[in-house]
């Protein structure tokens, strides 16, 4: 279930009221007149089941309430109501399967943003690939797929293909691009100094049988970047976090930035184009995968009768009300 809160002028009270009368999945509705202080305005609170989530939050923005009030979403981890079990029966389909698309753009256009804590997490995973890669230790390779933060532009930049969202694709895009580069310029920066001090030389790429899978980019690498774009789409979508650590531990991203980094540093050429070609295969298969679960999963959702307009598309962007209701 999730809660929404709703501040609304007092003249939209009774269409806010209205759109939650409607939905057969919304309970628990709140009123307080005069409730809201700045904006000035009436409080209105309802829970409201994840599968009927869309149609409820579209009616709302095509009220205009984002200009002139505010729509708040939480997620209740648990919620003892009988009314509310009521509503997710009368909801077709699972709270697990639904995808809240105004949620997912939240997260999306949030994962596309560059941060410094992206910055960072990138350029240590690297730097921990990289020295995985000299050591010839999975164990190390492994701890930096996990630590390497790159499946959120990935994921921002389907949901931005998705929604034809050209800023979303473009943020997400350098998000990445900028991530990757400063991160392997940081590694390289690092390999350079330690190879000029005598901590490690050129033979140490030369044998390294346990993390060689870096340096030979094949059909597997695409297929397994294929599987889990899809895997880290479905985690995003169903909340499930800790599916999206086999992601990151699935994809060669972080592995190849790093070996990058050292092979440059080592004057080893010839594994700096295997490297780029692993990691534009990840990325590649990746992205692929991420639109087209996203795709699959609105058409099936659409399929199931829901109103399932997602986020900036022409009718809610326009502000035009909807007709689709959730049906029980």
């Amino acid at each position: 279930m999730l809660h929404i809160r709703v501040i609304t002028p007092a003249s939209r009270t009774d269409e806010v009221l209205r759109i939650a009368a409607d939905s057969p999945a919304v309970v628990n509705v709140l009123k307080l007149p005069g409730a809201a202080f700045d904006p000035e305005g009436d409080l209105v609170e309802f829970d409201v089941a994840r599968e009927g989530a869309n149609a409820v939050l579209a009616d709302l923005k095509a009220l205009g309430l984002k200009d002139t009030g505010g729509i708040s979403v939480e997620q209740l981890d648990l919620s003892i109501s009988t009314a509310a079990e009521a509503a997710e029966h009368a909801a077709p389909g699972d709270p697990e399967d639904a995808v809240v698309w105004e949620e997912l753009s939240a997260r999306t256009a949030a994962e596309a943003r560059m941060t410094w804590s992206y910055f960072a997490f990138l350029a240590l995973a690297v730097q921990i690939a990289a020295i995985g890669a000299l050591l010839d230790q999975p164990i190390l390779i492994v701890g930096a797929m996990v630590l390497g933060p790159d499946f959120g532009p990935v994921a921002a930049m389907c949901f931005g293909v998705l929604q034809r969202n050209v800023r979303l694709i473009g943020a997400a895009a350098r998000t990445l691009a900028a991530g990757f580069a400063v991160a392997i310029a940081i590694t390289l920066a690092c390999a350079a100094v330690s190879r000029l001090i005598g901590w490690i030389e050129p033979t140490m790429l030369d044998d390294r049988p346990l993390t060689s899978f870096i340096i030979h980019p094949d059909r597997w690498s695409f297929v397994v970047a294929v599987l889990a774009g899809v895997a880290g789409i479905l985690s995003m979508t169903a909340r499930k976090s800790s599916a999206l650590v086999g992601v990151f531990i699935s994809v060669t991203t972080v592995p190849a930035a790093g070996n990058i980094a050292v092979a440059i540093a080592l004057a080893h050429w010839n594994e700096v184009g295997a490297s780029l070609v692993q990691l534009g295969v990840n990325l590649a298969g990746m992205i692929v995968a991420g639109i087209a679960t996203l795709f699959i999963q609105r058409l099936m959702w659409s399929r199931l009768g829901r109103h399932d307009i997602a986020p900036h598309s022409p009718e809610v962007a326009a502000g035009q009300p909807t007709s689709g209701r959730v049906s029980g």
